[in-house]
């Protein structure tokens, strides 16, 4: 199976930076796009940032200026860079890999989660 490893939450004062990375690894096919989604209590589960295997990267408006994702493909890990966090960032941030030849055909598998807090 397919794991993925989250880490680089915690609490942060605003203002602050944290940097998320997400590793993968076991056995999967081709990588369709990389990506992080938080959800705060009470609230869905949205969009942060995604980087496709081509292509351009997405970002959510709330985050975007903010937040840079990246990957290093040869350690199949992708990187959430979070500067001037703010008391709204705080969530739990899942790591998102979709794997598949094309958009018909992807299977999305999701991290466990990791928590960011930023509080003062």
């Amino acid at each position: 199976q397919v794991q993925l490893v989250e880490s680089g939450g915690g609490l942060v004062q605003p203002g602050g930076s944290l940097r998320l990375s997400c590793a993968a690894s076991g056995s999967f096919s081709n990588i369709y796009l990389r990506g992080w989604y938080r959800q705060a209590p009470g609230k869905q589960r949205e969009l942060v940032a995604t980087i496709p295997a081509v292509g351009t990267t997405n970002y959510a408006d709330s985050v975007k200026g903010r937040f840079t994702i990246s990957r290093d493909n040869a350690k199949n890990t992708v990187y959430l860079q979070m500067d001037s966090l703010k008391p709204e960032d705080t969530a739990v941030y899942y790591c998102l890999l979709r794997t598949g030849a094309n958009w018909r055909a992807v299977t999305d598998i999701w991290g466990q989660g990791t928590q960011v807090t930023v509080s003062s």
